[in-house]
């Protein structure tokens, strides 16, 4: 899964080229060739598990009850955009639980001292445990 700012089109391809299956969407620093090739958000069930991914979520303050409420059918909600690793869960509006995962970013870590990215599986209707993998830059 990528939430967004693929930036080119050849990262898009190198990856798809190497994934069974690629879920994946645009972010803000995205142009019309990569928007005309990838939803805003995606949804994918994988495992049994009801995956959302976004790029962008809004401010930290209310992220929870926000995404909360938008996306009532998701199990986990993948987003990015602020390449700030993010991992928590809040209850939806039907009293099932939605996971919030922003991975950072493996390429461009801003404030971050590492490089990050986030790897699960999912399998029978359930999330595993979400491990995040750091590199140091240079």
């Amino acid at each position: 899964m990528h939430a967004g700012d693929w930036v080119s089109a050849d990262l898009l391809d190198a990856l798809a080229g190497r994934a069974r299956r690629l879920v994946g969407v645009y972010g803000n620093n995205d142009g019309p060739a990569l928007r005309a090739r990838l939803p805003e958000v995606a949804r994918a069930e994988l495992g049994g598990v009801r995956f959302a991914v976004v790029h962008e979520t809004g401010a930290a303050a209310g992220r929870e009850r926000r995404c909360a409420g938008a996306y009532p059918d998701a199990d986990v909600l993948v987003f990015g955009h602020s390449h700030i690793p993010w991992d928590t869960a809040t209850t939806r509006p039907d009293g099932g639980v939605l996971r919030l995962l922003n991975p950072g970013s493996p390429t461009d870590r801003r404030r971050q001292p590492t490089f990050t990215w986030m790897t699960a599986d999912a399998g029978g209707g359930t999330l595993g445990p979400v491990e995040l993998h750091h590199m140091a830059p240079g």
